[in-house]
């Protein structure tokens, strides 16, 4: 792989109203392209997350008048689209098959007036049918879907909801050093615990926020990336895992995800070990999202992921900084591009206060259905070759 992220957009997120996704996703390119020193007629490839709504799609390009580009394309993967994304233009720049790829996520659910839960409510597009739709009939939300995933690890492992709090706290620490997150006042584990139920075993406070706003990355060849703007943002290895689990007995369902394929497979592209990563940027739609992840990465053993970020060791000042600009449950809620966001942030060294000291490795994650799509990407601010 010989790519690098060398812009990164992001508009105003949070309750920002007045502006529809498309709004949001052709002011997210445009900033990601002057980050880079870049103008729009350099653009010669464009990659678009829908999101559920289908708000934002191909016609991006006439909305931003571009000519002749070389790839366009709607991915979707929910939430592990911002990765495969990304894999999709590390590897189109690297082959040639385009020179500077902008991917781009926007949505605008909120609506002024409306709570944060109505966002989302009554605008699924797609059908569903067997077990899916038998869950859905039955109540099977996103929070009630991951809700009996985060009770399976429970009951599996004797993971509690204080443990998962310790993801909400850690995570509302990283959030108040960045001015961009829209939840910064301190956050206690008491609070969490008093919290409303959403979906027991899952509180409020357990669950990610709703935000407006866009996000866009543009990717080109790491010998052009040289002679940009901004720090180049090296691609070192990617991976994908979609286990087509079904939420029945004697599945692994809630137990582990795609990131036990992805994960392993990423560092071994890119010749690491888990060792090697100094920084991690999960998706994290839940907090128990977290706790699976970092074990399905490898990070603690299976089973020990609630000890493991109850112990301290993912918070500031902790040995393994995670979601480090409070990720999407304290930070912004941009699908997959909250954490390759913060990743490329750390990367450049421009994080401000939350920055981290060591960045060499970042390893960042996307999780998109209800576990059902996985995507993981290692970055790096050193080309491969020095890292050898």
């Amino acid at each position: 792989m010989d790519a690098a992220i060398v812009g990164l957009g992001i508009t105003d997120v949070g309750r920002v109203y007045g502006r529809s996704a498309p709004d949001f996703v052709a002011d997210a390119v445009r900033r990601a392209v002057a980050d880079a020193g870049l103008t729009l007629a350099d653009v010669d490839g464009l990659l678009v997350s829908s999101g559920t709504t289908r708000d934002v799609d191909v016609s991006l390009q006439r909305r931003l008048g571009l000519r002749d580009l070389r790839l366009l394309s709607e991915m979707q993967a929910f939430g592990a689209s911002a990765g495969a994304m990304l894999g999709h233009a590390a590897a189109a720049v690297t082959c040639g098959l385009a020179d500077v790829v902008a991917c781009v996520f926007a949505d605008a659910p909120l609506r002024a007036g409306e709570s944060a839960g109505a966002a989302y409510a009554g605008r699924r597009r797609y059908a569903l049918s067997g077990a899916a739709a038998l869950r859905t009939v039955a109540g099977g939300n996103p929070t009630v879907q991951y809700a009996l995933a985060a009770r399976r690890h429970m009951q599996a492992y004797g993971t509690t909801s204080e443990q998962l709090g310790a993801v909400a706290v850690a995570q509302r620490r990283w959030a108040a050093l960045n001015p961009l997150a829209q939840q910064r006042e301190p956050l206690t584990l008491e609070q969490h615990q008093a919290s409303r139920w959403i979906a027991e075993p899952l509180h409020l406070l357990d669950c990610c926020l709703v935000s407006n706003g866009g996000a866009a990355v543009v990717v080109t060849r790491a010998d052009r990336a040289a002679d940009l703007a901004q720090p180049p943002v090296h691609v070192l290895g990617l991976a994908q895992g979609h286990p087509g689990q079904p939420a029945t007995r004697g599945s692994g369902f809630g137990l582990t995800t795609g990131a036990a394929t992805a994960g392993p497979e990423a560092l071994r592209r890119a010749g690491l070990r888990v060792a090697d990563v100094d920084l991690l940027e999960l998706y994290d739609c839940y907090t128990y999202t977290v706790v699976v992840t970092l074990e399905d990465y490898g990070f603690c053993a299976k089973g020990e992921g609630g000890p493991f970020v109850a112990a301290g060791h993912t918070a500031p000042g902790g040995p393994l900084p995670v979601n480090t600009g409070g990720g999407q449950l304290s930070g912004y809620y941009l699908w997959g591009m909250t954490p390759l966001t913060e990743a490329v942030t750390q990367a450049r060294g421009h994080a401000g206060e939350r920055q981290v000291s060591r960045r060499d490795v970042i390893m960042v994650s996307g999780n998109g259905g209800i576990l059902d799509h996985h995507s993981t990407v290692i970055l790096s601010p050193h080309p491969r070759e020095e890292r050898r």
